[in-house]
């Protein structure tokens, strides 16, 4: 079965930002260790945890959204889920390679989108029917 529009560009995303997570965590383990301080070690492994947990979970929305119709709040928590990623992990990744501590102030926004992506998912699974087959009612 081939993957609707949606799933595929937000499994694609999500692959991606998986394999950036993976490639950031095994800069700070071998390049960056010895280069950091352990606060700023720990900050850079912070902000991948956060970035592979939430690139899992656009995976798992694109995986959600793979049928024919409008993904409506499927679309909403992908969006929000990769802002938080773009904010919340790439602001921990400017401060633990050096960047302005300014940028510390914007870190909790990316954690706010992450939890809003994650109540719209919650949203869209409490307004989706369920599938009478699946479930064994008896309607069915």
């Amino acid at each position: 079965m081939g993957l609707s529009a949606f799933a595929s560009r937000w499994l694609a995303i999500g692959a991606a930002l998986m394999l950036l997570g993976v490639l950031f965590g095994a800069f700070g383990a071998h390049v960056a260790a010895a280069r950091l301080t352990p606060r700023d070690l720990e900050v850079l492994r912070t902000g991948v945890t956060y970035q592979q947990l939430h690139a899992l979970g656009l995976v798992l929305i694109a995986s959600l959204g793979r049928g024919p119709g409008d993904p409506g709040l499927l679309r909403v928590a992908a969006r929000l889920l990769c802002a938080g990623i773009v904010v919340f992990s790439g602001s921990l990744y400017a401060l633990a390679l050096g960047g302005p501590r300014l940028l510390g102030a914007i870190t909790p926004l990316g954690g706010l989108a992450f939890m809003a992506g994650w109540a719209a998912l919650v949203w869209h699974a409490l307004r989706v029917a369920p599938d009478p087959v699946r479930t064994g009612s008896p309607n069915a």
